[in-house]
């Protein structure tokens, strides 16, 4: 007897020769529809492991694996796990390191056959190429990262990364400004339009993210208390608002000059908008917008400001914006702040990142260490 179920929904036959139950059913592959063949001892199984398998195949699994290459893996990766499960930027980031590095190396190799050995090669001639350690490692986090879906959905029996050694990490080199270069830059930033975003980014070391992202709900002037809740980002598809970097927000106490400068800039920015015309003004609630209301893109600011203002202060047009948050943190420290308070401010996820990262920092000092001991001791 033969029970038939409808088009691509599977069946279940007994082969004449074996005795063995046969169950059918239709996938969905790379080049098309292709049917698929199970096998039990009794109906039961078979029809067990019929439906397993078409409940895999709804939930969008990939079963063509046994001839499948790394590139067409990597491709449905992308698109179903990875596409709106992340933000755009992040995706943006991974299609790209697959794309320009990944793909080309290693997708025509078949998954099944990738070993921990073509992924060594992989980085070394990376590597060998010039390309710096820290993308090598970012590569590695994106192919682990999908390889470990693949274990996940059965496609591979284990994640070929994992007896991989990526580069080890290097030490990223920070070059913050001093006290004295960063009034300079704070004087050269007196009156320019965007002049309480250059003083929170030094008092507050607020990412660029979050300053273009920062609404004036988020502001309470009277209390001088700042909180990020979002941040900007600027993908393909134009700037969307996301989480900050460690999934949180937090809430920042400002200083009296961050409260004043934000003060003015309110101001500034209302009479900047009474005299548009009618209808030009796009109201994002953004504190930092365009004249017009919009996102700033976060390139146009580094290029066409931030490096002006570099000019005039004098400074290395080699200096960064990011570095004004790290001068946030190098002056809090230098001068006793207990580094709890400064990652806090930062927004680091642990207080080991803060340490890690300006440890360079502590032994200035010493000499406050040692006379506290002799104090306690004396």
């Amino acid at each position: 007897m033969t029970r038939r179920r409808g088009n691509g929904e599977g069946g279940i036959t007994r082969h004449k020769k074996s005795g063995l139950y046969m169950a059918r059913y239709t996938v969905e592959t790379s080049t098309g529809p292709k049917r698929k063949t199970i096998y039990g001892k009794t109906r039961k199984e078979a029809s067990e492991k019929l439906t397993k398998a078409m409940a895999d195949r709804d939930g969008g699994l990939i079963f063509d694996a046994k001839n499948q290459t790394v590139g067409e893996y990597l491709d449905r990766w992308l698109n179903d796990s990875m596409r709106g499960s992340v933000k755009p930027v992040t995706f943006e980031s991974h299609e790209r390191l697959v794309r320009t590095h990944i793909a080309p190396a290693l997708g025509r190799i078949k998954l099944k056959n990738l070993t921990p050995a073509h992924i060594q090669a992989f980085y070394r001639t990376k590597l060998d190429a010039g390309l710096a350690p820290a993308r090598v490692r970012l590569i590695h986090s994106v192919l682990h990262k999908a390889l470990k879906q693949a274990v996940k959905w059965e496609l591979v029996p284990r994640n070929a990364c994992e007896a991989v050694d990526p580069p080890k990490p290097q030490s990223e080199e920070i070059k913050p400004l001093d006290a004295d270069q960063a009034k300079a830059l704070l004087k050269a930033a007196r009156g320019d339009r965007l002049e309480a975003l250059y003083v929170l980014a030094v008092t507050a070391g607020l990412r660029i993210g979050e300053l273009l992202g920062l609404k004036w709900e988020d502001v309470d002037i009277e209390r001088g208390v700042l909180h990020v809740r979002r941040t900007l980002s600027t993908a393909k598809s134009g700037p969307t608002f996301t989480t900050p970097k460690n999934e949180k927000g937090r809430s920042i106490k400002l200083t009296t000059r961050a409260v004043d400068s934000l003060k003015s800039h309110r101001a500034a920015q209302s009479a900047e908008r009474l005299k548009l015309p009618a209808g030009l003004w796009e109201d994002w609630g953004l504190v930092f917008p365009t004249r017009r209301g919009t996102p700033i893109n976060y390139r146009n600011l580094t290029s066409r400001s931030f490096k002006s203002l570099l000019s005039c202060a004098e400074l290395p047009r080699t200096v960064r914006f990011h570095d004004l948050r790290h001068t946030c943190a190098t002056l809090l420290l230098s001068r006793g702040v207990h580094p709890k308070l400064v990652q806090e401010l930062l927004g680091h996820a642990n207080i080991a990142i803060t340490l890690d990262r300006y440890s360079y920092v502590l032994p200035s000092m010493g000499d406050q260490t040692a006379a506290t001991m002799d104090s306690a001791l004396s």
